[in-house]
């Protein structure tokens, strides 16, 4: 199988697919929406595909393998990745985080399974884990890794020092940091610049983390970048009103959708964004499309309008 290295400028997220979160089985309905999906990703230059074990209940990854099934030549045109590290909650039992090295080996089998496939291109670990030991984690790692069964690695919402603390334990790069990122979830630019102000504390987002990863080559994947359609179909507040009005004037102005310029935002970023797009809609898909193929065409003072329309306040 050809090594696909490339994610592209997007990524398209893969939780909407496989039905319900309940324990029912996927549906024939299920599948055709998910191929739908896929077909409209791959028409608008995406090519990487994310998924975690948890999606669905599993269901998520279990019908992209039976696309994957159903046409064997498409695994070599695809980056493949998936992410694990949460346990669902189980009856009475609440959902916890789980990053022992058996734990991860065991999901990485699974995700291989349900999704028919021989080999992840990429490996993310979903949350931190208070209790995981860097060492251990390295060593399924490693493992997975020599036996060919994972290409890359990376992680999922976390800092800086915590991806330092774990690089130090591991000889292979981690090649990507998947956050929430959009122009409604903008904590990681907002700690940048509230530094030094009654704000600061208020942000939350860990200082740094952008740098970092721009300094150490770990690719920023930005999950919720369409922000659950504030700003591209409703709205609920008069920011949100206001920002979606200079979205569609953008969008008209530059003969493109209210999505592509949501896109661009992230895109415009020097710390090289890649946005996960994560609707099941296929027009919605589509609508993506000039942030898949081409430079984000902002400009610097558009940037900052969107920025401080979304955020409804002057800079400091």
């Amino acid at each position: 199988m050809a090594e696909q290295t490339d994610t592209g400028r997007l990524i398209y997220g893969c939780m909407g697919l496989g039905g319900s979160w309940g324990d029912e089985p996927y549906t024939a309905q299920d599948i055709a929406v998910a191929e739908a999906a896929v077909e409209a990703a791959l028409d608008s230059g995406i090519n990487t595909f994310d998924h975690a074990d948890i999606y669905r209940k599993g269901k998520a990854e279990a019908v992209f393998g039976e696309i994957l099934g159903r046409d064997p030549e498409l695994r070599k045109r695809i980056v493949v990745q998936t992410k694990c590290g949460i346990r669902l909650q189980d009856g009475d039992r609440p959902g916890i985080y789980d990053l022992r090295g058996t734990t991860i080996v065991e999901r990485v089998e699974q995700s291989l399974a349900r999704l028919r496939t021989d080999v992840l291109d990429v490996l993310l670990l979903h949350r931190p884990d208070p209790l995981a030991d860097p060492d251990d984690v390295a060593e399924a790692l490693t493992s997975l890794h020599r036996q060919g069964l994972v290409r890359r690695f990376g992680v999922s919402n976390m800092s800086a020092e915590q991806i330092a603390h774990l690089q130090r334990s591991l000889e292979m790069p981690l090649v990507a940091n998947q956050l929430e990122m959009s122009l409604r979830q903008r904590g990681w630019v907002e700690a940048g610049v509230v530094v030094n102000t009654p704000q600061a504390a208020a942000v939350g987002f860990p200082l740094g983390t952008l740098e970092y990863c721009r300094a150490n080559g770990v690719q920023v994947q930005a999950w919720g970048s369409l922000a659950q359609g504030r700003y591209s179909g409703r709205q609920e507040t008069p920011d949100e009103q206001a920002t979606a009005r200079l979205v569609e004037a953008l969008a008209k102005e530059k003969d493109t959708s209210p999505e592509t310029i949501l896109l661009w935002w992230l895109q415009r970023h020097p710390a090289g964004v890649v946005p996960v797009v994560g609707t099941v809609r296929p027009e919605r898909i589509r609508a993506c499309r000039d942030a898949a193929t081409g430079e984000p065409r902002l400009s610097h003072e558009e940037w900052y309008d969107l920025w401080l329309t979304a955020r409804g306040a002057p800079l400091p």
